[in-house]
């Protein structure tokens, strides 16, 4: 069985860690257009949303089916975290108290 020739190794690596540091700096390259560009704008306004939408609804359907209780402690817990957002407006009071009475609900034995 042939060895491969170690320039050849040498140059293959050198090859996929310059794709790799460009693929990366392309971002930071191209901001100034990224950011005068509208469809980054629409993106950048409906994404988050749609994004935390999905992982919500993944969570939940996914409770639903591994635990017996369904997906009734997420829901609760969403719904608080929810409340306290559109009272507060505390990002972080809300993901504490959602995470808080998960972890409660869960140890409690409602699953």
């Amino acid at each position: 069985m042939p060895m491969i020739d170690t320039y050849y190794a040498i140059a293959v690596i050198a090859l996929m860690a310059l794709i790799t540091f460009a693929l990366r700096a392309l971002p930071f390259v191209a901001s100034r257009w990224l950011q005068s560009h509208p469809a980054v704008r629409r993106l950048g306004r409906f994404l988050p949303l749609a994004i935390m939408t999905l992982l919500l609804l993944h969570t939940l359907v996914g409770s639903a089916r591994e635990h017996a209780a369904g997906p009734w402690p997420e829901l609760l817990c969403a719904g608080l975290a929810a409340a306290l957002q559109w009272r507060s407006r505390n990002p972080l009071l809300s993901i504490l108290a959602g995470t808080g009475l998960y972890v409660l609900l869960r140890n409690l034995g409602a699953s």
